[in-house]
């Protein structure tokens, strides 16, 4: 009965988790829409990226406080101050940009389109000068003239979670915008035991609880003359570095080459 008790405890505070994540999102939206319709686009960048931190942040210290993550993100706090840069993060799960934008008070996120008309976060990403990821040719300009401006960049290589262990594939993003940017590449190596908000992973089913979860400084690697070729070296960097990452507990191996006949 002791175990069956503590499993309904885990799902009710996940339940409740979610609804502290939607009531945060959704106050902050009353506030940035009047706030994006009326203040100046500098200015209003400068506010809606310091108030999705703060948002975020009170949702990182909520689930942390009841039990839900166990977080170490404070590597994290180093960058803070320093140059424009791209943040490049494996991406295990739907809340890493959650807890990346907890820790720098200057971050701008590219994003799925679609979320830029979501009744929780479209409001604030607007305001906050969030980068649709399409189409591509504008996602790059607006990347890069973000970087110019003294932003630091939120781009996930793999563009999607991940999928099979150690990373899925990369698309070709990262390496062209520092190019052109002629901006560094931070890479966060990203871990985590439980599926929990993983790829086809149910919000609602059951998880143990607390879900281990920690961000490392990978390495910071200078802007490419060949961005094709950086793309492929970052790749096999984050293959390398996750080998033996937590997630390798529960996602699925990769697929082997076809033999050859």
């Amino acid at each position: 009965m002791s175990g069956l008790l503590r499993a309904l405890r885990e799902c009710v505070t996940l339940y409740v988790s979610l609804l502290v994540f939607a009531l945060i999102c959704l106050s902050w939206t009353v506030v940035a829409l009047p706030l994006y319709l009326l203040l100046p686009h500098g200015r209003g960048n400068a506010i809606g990226r310091r108030g999705i931190q703060r948002g975020f942040s009170l949702f990182a210290s909520w689930i942390s406080l009841v039990g839900v993550y166990r977080l170490d993100l404070t590597a994290i706090d180093s960058l803070q101050g320093g140059p424009a840069l791209i943040l490049a993060p494996n991406h295990p799960s739907v809340i890493d940009a959650v807890l990346i934008v907890t820790r720098h008070p200057n971050v701008v996120c590219i994003m799925k389109s679609a979320l830029m008309n979501n009744i929780l976060l479209g409001a604030g990403a607007r305001l906050a000068g969030y980068i649709r990821n399409d189409p591509p040719r504008r996602m790059v300009r607006e990347s890069v003239a973000a970087l110019g401006q003294g932003g630091v960049l939120l781009v996930f290589p793999e563009a999607t979670r991940t999928t099979r262990a150690p990373v899925n594939p990369f698309i070709a993003s990262v390496g062209l915008i520092a190019k052109l940017a002629k901006a560094p590449v931070q890479t966060l190596l990203i871990e985590t035991d439980s599926p929990y908000l993983g790829k086809g992973r149910s919000l609602v089913k059951h998880v143990a609880l607390p879900i281990t979860y920690r961000v490392r400084l990978g390495a910071r690697f200078d802007a490419p003359d060949d961005a094709r070729a950086f793309d492929e070296s970052l790749e096999a960097y984050f293959r390398a570095e996750l080998a033996d990452s937590l997630q390798r507990r529960w996602l699925p191996a990769p697929t082997p080459p076809p033999a050859a006949a």
